[in-house]
């Protein structure tokens, strides 16, 4: 006979809200950016938060940031701060950390990814795509980052 899992324990991840909660947009360098020929260097920094809200409800805050420069100008600086609610019930600790550090910023992502490419249109800009980013890899990064700094010189971690 199979084990029948009581609806109690069962394993629940849901998006409750995913929201702008900041956001901003400067062209420093205008209207004279304009002027010129449009070879830009692109710079771009993204970073995730997580905050318990509740037993089992969290906020994930992604932020992106770009800024664009022109012939040492700056052309154009973005940061938004795209954030979501997440129901997370029944997982374990490294499970939840890794929803929250990468699976909860990958569902983000695209959101951002929309408004930096709309804000910039409107700015009078040349579209910008950001690419795809691997969250996954990062989270990893991290996790392996925070062993390396727990672990004293001469002693290994298993």
């Amino acid at each position: 006979m199979p084990e029948v899992i009581p609806p109690e324990s069962v394993q629940k991840f849901e998006i409750q809200k995913i929201y702008v909660k900041d956001i901003s947009f400067e062209t420093p360098g205008s209207p004279e950016v304009f002027t010129k020929n449009w070879n830009p260097k692109t710079d771009i920094h993204i970073h995730s938060e997580n905050m318990k809200l509740d037993e089992h409800v969290f906020e994930v805050c992604m932020t992106v940031q770009v800024t664009v420069t022109q012939e040492k100008t700056t052309a154009y600086l973005v940061e938004i701060k795209q954030a979501g609610v997440f129901l997370l019930k029944n997982f374990n600790q490294e499970e939840r950390s890794r929803l929250l550090g990468s699976h909860c910023p990958s569902i983000l992502f695209p959101f951002a990814r929309e408004v930096v490419s709309d804000l910039v249109l409107k700015g009078g800009f040349p579209q910008l795509l950001l690419n795809p980013v691997n969250f996954e890899s990062l989270y990893q990064q991290h996790v392996r980052a925070l062993e390396e700094q727990t672990t004293k010189p001469g002693q290994t971690r298993h």
